[in-house]
């Protein structure tokens, strides 16, 4: 059985860092393109970032991009989230997922390309 588990989240203040990893265990992962969505506050999930399965490419919504760096370590199945100059706008439940039906970023990041998904993690910026 396919789990991912996300940590790392918590308070920060405007302008700090967060890192944030996701373990994924009971499946192949290092062939699979894993993304990171968020969700805040009465929103929608959206998609943030996305990478390939070697890590050689990534791909970034426009209001993360510069300040948000996905990698992964394959010998870890473990996917990261390291983020940068944070905002009060980044404010919001993290979560990580893979898919198993699409290798290709650009589609990875509709949610419906997204086969499993981790519990969440909590992300709060103050201002």
């Amino acid at each position: 059985q396919v789990q991912l588990v996300e940590s790392g989240g918590g308070l920060v203040q405007a302008g700090g860092s967060l890192r944030l990893s996701c373990a994924a265990s009971g499946g192949t992962f290092s062939r699979k393109a894993m993304v990171w969505f968020r969700q805040a506050p009465g929103k929608e999930r959206e998609f943030a970032a996305a990478i390939n399965w070697n890590g050689a490419g990534t791909y970034y919504a426009d209001s993360v991009k510069g300040r948000f760096t996905i990698s992964r370590d394959n010998a870890k199945n473990t996917v990261y989230l390291q983020m940068n100059s944070l905002k009060p706008a980044d404010t919001a439940v993290y979560y990580c997922g893979v898919s198993y039906r699409d290798p290709r970023l650009y589609n990875v990041r509709l949610e419906g390309t997204i086969d499993y998904w981790g519990q969440g993690t909590q992300v709060t910026v103050s201002s």
